[in-house]
């Protein structure tokens, strides 16, 4: 059947309960169910480098299923148990699914974002007690290995470490090469360094041990990472079914093709694209140890598509606008049918010029670590209302609650997004359960059941008259650069530790590329003399992630705040959509200026533009269409 509208939906739901679908318990049982229909298919292909006639090696889900079983076999002979963890610190390569999924045969999987620091890696792999660490063998232009080896040394649960070599890709002059070139990485720490392939490869092909019987948490996903101690999600056998049957279900068949240039350490990645294939049989391609950051990936993407013969491609909206500068050209791109954009809202202007450029219809969608990613979807079949993240999946009840009274809201009334579905943890999201205290709200004539609870998502929206879910802001402060997740209170902290600083106050601010940015406001206290560019560089000095550097800082004479001094942080973002949408209308030569900013009931925070020359409508959507926050003209 098609998956046009609610009506789909629910046909889908009435079909059975979703505990009467005839689904398997556990990964390795999806994996065996769909190696057992598909063996000969393709099931996982990965390049090192981005040409489109560079060496890619593929595994058929016969041979991924059996990799697995040799992967579990070799973390339960070292020790894991199916309450032990297994964490990696990878880029993306073969061997890091298969870890991944190997990981939860045998215990608990943890992915870990390698961009992060060795102090936050160390903090995560003590968090969950990991056993095991999974990592990279010293290997030129990446530091990983360097930071697993202090991560490890910060964290003496870790017994072995595991090293990948990616050496095995390459061919040619680069395989002699790299040997001679690699860097030195002298470790402290008292784990056991081995091979990975070594001794996988010694392992056998039929699983030594029984697969779990029952549904439990099989996976480990840390949230942000920025402050000093992670929250880590747990992520249960169900949730991780419960994605994959969404993948063959609505999207894919054995058939199709995904491009997946997004980190294994990511939810969207691993649950989602993974998931999906894992589900449905179809392929999934892995371009470069970085994904879209991989040096060419960009320039190739296109090619990429046209060699592997793409049906769906994964993005974000900041690849999206990169991909936009790189024409498609003589590249066949006939066999691409959808564009599956999420992590970040899709700025309407860049919606319309990419399917414009490459012809392909994109469907944006929702989802979040806590519940196990996915949430909604612009339907396939159906409407596409841009600016919205679709309706809710079949078996996921979504409520929209007024975060003073607690009362579900009308039709498009503004509350917070609250979700029940397979994929919630009822009560226990995180694995330090003060951190789920207020996370849910019980469920109140509730489809699902009268004792479900619902996860708050901390994310501000709305459901239309046809049952589309709109992301109109946030009722949590995270900011939101290009996907990933900072913490504001690393920035606040940090700034609040000069002693020129009396308040400080972080926002995302506005970006056409990353969709926001962090930026901070300061108070001085009383008679303090210090520059905005010395702020700047103390801050730098002292958060510890890049990507969390503020790219512009603000002395202002008082901060906004409430009735009882809490920094009121919707007059710094107000203040930030002004100054962001000023300068990007005067630099485009547009004769137009932000006559205020205010809080429309349906679309967030809007911007009010007046005009100060002679100017059109399609003038100011080009500048500012390029932006997720909406703007209308001035009354």
């Amino acid at each position: 059947m098609t998956y046009a509208d609610v009506v789909d939906r629910n046909a889908i739901e009435n079909e059975q309960a979703w505990g009467d679908r005839d689904l398997p318990v556990t990964t390795y049982g999806m994996l065996s169910r769909t190696a057992g229909k598909f063996p000969d298919c393709k099931a996982l292909s990965y390049q090192l480098t981005s040409g489109p006639t560079d060496k890619v090696e593929t595994f058929t889900w016969s041979e991924l299923k059996d990799k697995t079983t040799q992967t579990a076999n070799m973390f339960r002979e070292l020790g894991i148990g199916e309450n032990d963890v297994v964490a990696y610190l990878l880029p993306n390569a073969n061997e890091t699914v298969l870890t991944y999924l190997g990981g939860q045969v045998a215990g608990i999987v943890n992915p870990i974002n390698p961009l992060l620091e060795a102090e936050q890696i160390g903090a995560i792999l003590r968090e969950t007690g990991a056993k095991v660490l999974v990592t990279l063998r010293s290997f030129p232009k990446t530091d990983v290995a360097q930071k697993a080896a202090k991560a490890v040394a910060l964290a003496p649960n870790v017994q072995t470490v595991l090293e990948v070599d990616l050496l095995r890709y390459l061919t040619g002059v680069k395989k002699l090469i790299v040997p001679l070139i690699r860097p030195k990485n002298p470790v402290t720490h008292s784990a056991k360094v081995m091979n990975f392939n070594v001794e996988m490869d010694r392992q056998p092909k039929t699983l030594s041990f029984a697969d779990s019987e029952v549904d439990r948490v099989a996976a480990y996903f840390h949230t942000g990472g920025t402050t000093g101690m992670p929250k880590v999600a747990q992520h249960r056998y169900s949730g991780i079914i419960y994605n994959a049957w969404l993948g063959d279900r609505l999207l894919f068949t054995e058939h199709d093709v995904q491009m997946c240039p997004l980190p294994m350490f990511h939810v969207f990645a691993a649950i989602v694209s993974l998931g999906a294939s894992l589900g449905s049989g179809a392929q999934i391609v892995f371009p470069t140890p970085q994904g879209y950051r991989g040096d060419g990936v960009f320039d190739n993407f296109w090619k990429l598509i046209e060699r592997h013969k793409a049906t769906f491609m994964i993005t974000v909206p900041t690849a999206m606008s990169a991909l936009m500068q790189r024409p498609v050209g003589d590249a066949d791109i006939s066999s691409l049918r959808l564009a599956f954009c999420g992590s970040a809202p899709l700025p309407l202007e860049l919606y319309r010029r990419f399917e414009e450029a490459a012809g392909v219809t994109i469907c944006e969608g929702y989802g979040l670590t806590e519940a196990t990613c996915l949430v909604s979807i612009n339907p396939p079949d159906g409407e596409k209302r841009i600016g919205s993240i679709g309706i809710p999946f079949p078996y996921t009840d979504v409520r929209i609650v007024n975060v003073v009274t607690q009362v579900d809201c009308d039709a498009d009334e503004i509350g917070e997004i609250c979700i029940a579905s397979p994929g919630v943890y009822d009560g226990k999201t995180y694995t330090e359960t003060a951190k789920n205290a207020d996370l849910f709200y019980p469920g109140v004539d509730s489809p699902l059941g009268a004792d479900v609870q619902y996860l708050r998502t901390g994310d501000l929206g709305r459901i239309d008259a046809e049952g589309y879910l709109w992301i109109t802001g946030r009722a949590k402060d995270l900011i939101i650069r290009g996907g990933h997740n900072i913490d504001p209170a690393e920035i606040e902290e940090a700034l609040a530790g000069h002693e020129a600083v009396a308040f400080a106050g972080a926002i995302g601010q506005p970006d056409a590329h990353a969709g926001e940015i962090p930026c901070a406001y300061v108070e001085l206290v009383d008679g303090a003399t210090i520059t905005e560019a010395e702020l700047l560089a103390f801050a730098k000095e002292n958060i510890h992630e890049r990507a969390a550097h503020p790219k512009h800082l603000e002395i202002m004479d008082e901060l906004p705040k409430t009735a009882v001094g809490k920094i009121f942080k919707p007059d710094l973002r107000k203040s930030a959509i002004t100054r962001i949408f000023n300068a990007a209308l005067s630099d485009a030569g547009v004769a137009a200026e932000v006559g205020s900013v205010s809080e429309d009931k349906k679309r967030g925070l809007e911007a009010h533009i007046r005009k100060i020359g002679d100017v059109t409508d399609a003038d100011v959507n080009k500048v500012l269409g390029a932006f997720s926050n909406p703007w209308d003209w001035e009354e």
